[in-house]
């Protein structure tokens, strides 16, 4: 079996996961959710030994580098970081429901590295200036920054939902509308990254696929809405807001520390590359964007004493630029020679 069809695999076993997690939080089925865990240990151990099989057949082929040098793998590397991370935080709170929201993107992460028609599996040479140690401390702390981000914006989105069906009798009409405004946007965010990128639409259908599934999701949670006891009963199941707000800032506060070695591992690269720490490359720019953001959450946290649906608007933007800073920036004109190849490197 070679890694690519190894790691195939694995992208549907993370699709069930996501799929049994959903149906035990709606259904309320303890069996679905433990079936959930289960399959997430499977897709996180699957997934590695995909990477460490492909590390093996690139030695085999006479390249011989870790395999985090391109689009592929760096979407590989990212599904995995946020199982792992979903794992320990459902072992330390013993709460399954997160995993309804944070155990899709890793499946997204993995079906655009194994669908799209733009990613390419091909293991390839790598150019001089990659071929660095520093490169891997670069991925590697990146990622798991990326990925701590990835459940925090899974925690905003269980945040709001919960402050949603609390204000569903029209008491808070306008922070319900505020919240509502805002998942909106991530769904048809999300699916513009189904349609366009992962399926290859062009882009005037995938916007209007995007549109269509916020619309349908919007109507089913419309008539759940209407149902005060099936509202209730969902929303029960979530963890008290109190701890998925302190969820958030964890998960934010680890992400950034992660980010922020990963911006400084990069910019050592890059002198060792290039003979400069800095260039202003869009996607260095947006990096320290993205930095920007988490650091302005922590310190409005830490020193004004936000909480609650400031710290989960934050959190959600911060992962708005954490995907831009990672797909984004290579529809943008003006990028260095390893942010403009198709197989790029974050």
């Amino acid at each position: 079996m070679t890694s690519s069809l190894l790691l195939s695999v694995t992208t549907f076993i993370y699709g069930l996961a996501a799929v049994l997690y959903i149906a035990g939080w709606v259904f309320r089925r303890p069996l679905a959710a433990r079936l959930g865990t289960w399959s997430v240990w499977a897709a996180v151990a699957g997934n590695a030994a995909g990477f460490i099989l492909r590390w093996i057949e690139s030695y085999r082929m006479g390249i011989g580098h870790a395999p985090l040098s391109n689009l592929y793998e760096s979407l590989v590397f990212f599904a995995w970081t946020i199982g792992v991370s979903h794992l320990v935080i459902e072992h330390r709170y013993r709460n399954r429901v997160i995993g309804a929201f944070t155990l899709p993107l890793a499946f997204l992460a993995m079906a655009y590295a194994s669908l799209s028609p733009y990613v390419s599996d091909r293991i390839q040479p790598l150019i001089p200036a990659l071929k660095s140690n520093w490169l891997i401390a670069h991925v590697i702390t990146c990622f798991i920054g990326y990925a701590a981000f990835a459940v925090g914006f899974g925690l905003s989105i269980m945040y709001l939902l919960s402050k949603i069906a609390a204000a569903a009798d029209g008491r808070s009409g306008q922070r319900r509308a505020a919240d509502v405004l805002v998942l909106q946007f991530f769904l048809v965010g999300l699916g513009l990254i189904l349609f366009r990128f992962i399926l290859g639409w062009p882009f005037g259908a995938g916007l209007a696929g995007a549109v269509a599934m916020a619309a349908v999701v919007d109507l089913a949670a419309w008539l759940l809405g209407r149902q005060q006891r099936v509202r209730d009963e969902l929303f029960t199941r979530f963890p008290e807001p109190s701890l998925m707000d302190l969820l958030t800032h964890q998960t934010v506060m680890f992400g950034f520390v992660f980010l922020s070695a990963g911006i400084i591992t990069g910019a050592i690269w890059a002198n060792s590359a290039w003979g400069r720490y800095w260039g202003w490359d869009p996607k260095e720019t947006w990096s320290l964007i993205t930095w920007f953001v988490y650091a302005t959450l922590l310190h409005a946290r830490l020193m004004r004493g936000w909480q609650g649906r400031r710290i989960a608007y934050l959190s959600i933007l911060g992962f708005i630029a954490v995907l831009f800073t990672y797909f984004g920036v290579n529809l943008l004109p003006g990028l260095h020679s390893y942010g403009a190849m198709a197989q790029q490197l974050r």
